[in-house]
């Protein structure tokens, strides 16, 4: 009987072993997972959850008594210590477990400050756990102030439930503006205006030079040679794959667990998907950090652990919740030109990313029909004339046909 042993219980690792029992696996799987819930969705922790609009039961991926019923085992709140690839086996907080195919989906872990400059006060978090947000929570009390270190997707977010909660909110990002490593201009200005409207107060082109304080934070000294009084400060600098225990077993690593586009690793009986693997895209290697992708790879995963042979075309898209707007993402604009605006429709607008004549990808703000379009038309291969996308009077769905 083939044993599939998967170490990480996120979405990814929680994908994989539903599509394994669906495609009719009936060996043992066995899922180990750090944290002691059982797998959840991530991105409502900074936005829902956090709010205390989404209750902890909603957060779970599946109802607990699926895992049971499809007799997988999970191990929940295990440590993995390490992996035998001769003997094709791993140790589990002392347990030795056999493997005949093993599946890494190990996420990512976010980039911490440095003690030296504060990042070990008490008072000072990051958002990737159920832990996190839990610990975080009871620091959202109107008046108080949060000082929010980066201006990327998980920043912005975290810094839109403390303006909804009364909170005095500060964003610094070090770069010359929010979401430049992510989205266009004309998003980042989007976004800027619209915290500017809640009141937050979004310093670029200023770093962090350090959080003040005698065992809890209390201040920030920035990069300007500013003081600001701080009651907690979240970090939102970026995450990292989650790529240890890979590197330990001797796997080869290329940003993040390399795999080939079937998400087989360097040894033929180890398989990753998620966050934590890098595999084969346009004559490229990417790396992509999304629900999407880790659903979609993980499923693929399966499907190639019981032989089928299908390699893994991303269809990349994204999203997020700030205030009331709802950003969805579409394809991936590394290399773009050119931005086309569509405005079509009143606190609707859109931001077509084109390199030359080829359509890269949409940034859509509260416009899910100009979402829906242009993520067809990107996985069509399709590029409608910039023109006829800027056009309010353009009928967007014959582009389709």
């Amino acid at each position: 009987m083939t044993a599939i042993v998967i170490i990480g219980a996120g979405q990814a690792g929680a994908a994989l072993a539903a599509k394994l029992r669906s495609l009719g696996h009936d060996g043992l799987i066995t899922m180990i997972g750090a944290e002691p819930a059982p797998p959840y969705q991530r991105p409502p922790l900074s936005k829902a959850y956090l709010l205390g609009e989404m209750e902890l039961e909603r957060l779970y991926l599946r109802a607990p008594s699926f895992w049971e019923d499809q007799s997988i085992t999970l191990k929940l709140g295990a440590a993995v210590t390490s992996i035998d690839r001769t003997a094709r086996t791993v140790r589990v907080d002392g347990e030795t477990i056999s493997y005949d195919h093993l599946a890494l989906t190990t996420g990512s872990q976010p980039r911490r400050l440095p003690a030296a400059i504060g990042g070990a006060l008490a008072g000072v978090y990051t958002v990737r756990t159920l832990a996190d947000v839990d610990a975080m929570a009871p620091e959202f009390r109107a008046g108080r102030n949060l000082l929010v270190i980066g201006g990327g997707y998980i920043g912005l977010e975290a810094a839109a439930v403390g303006a909804k909660l009364g909170l005095n909110v500060t964003v610094v990002e070090m770069a010359p503006r929010i979401l430049q490593r992510v989205a266009s201009p004309e998003t980042s200005d989007y976004f800027r205006k619209e915290h500017a409207a809640h009141g937050v107060k979004i310093l670029e082109n200023t770093g962090l030079d350090r959080l003040l304080g005698d065992g809890h934070v209390t201040g920030a000294k920035l990069s300007d040679g500013t003081e600001i009084a701080v009651d907690f400060a979240i970090v939102g600098v970026g995450i990292t794959p989650a790529t240890l225990l890979a590197e330990e077993a001797g796997l080869e690593i290329e940003n993040g667990i390399r795999t080939d586009q079937f998400g087989r690793t360097s040894d033929p009986h180890v398989w990753a998907a998620g966050d934590c693997a890098s595999f084969p895209h346009h004559g490229g290697r990417i790396r992509l950090e999304s629900v999407g992708n880790a659903i979609d790879q993980a499923e693929i995963v399966a499907e190639n652990i019981l032989g089928r042979g299908q390699a893994y075309e991303a269809k990349p898209w994204f999203w997020s919740d700030q205030y009331e707007v709802k950003l969805q993402i579409a394809g991936l604009n590394t290399g773009y030109d050119r931005i086309v605006t569509r405005a079509a429709e009143e606190g609707a607008v859109s931001y077509w990313y084109y390199k030359g004549d080829t359509l890269l990808a949409v940034d859509a703000m509260n416009d899910a029909k100009s979402y829906m379009i242009g993520k067809r038309l990107i996985e069509m291969g399709r590029s409608p004339d910039p023109a006829a996308i800027a056009d309010p009077a353009t009928n967007m769905k014959a582009l389709l046909k």
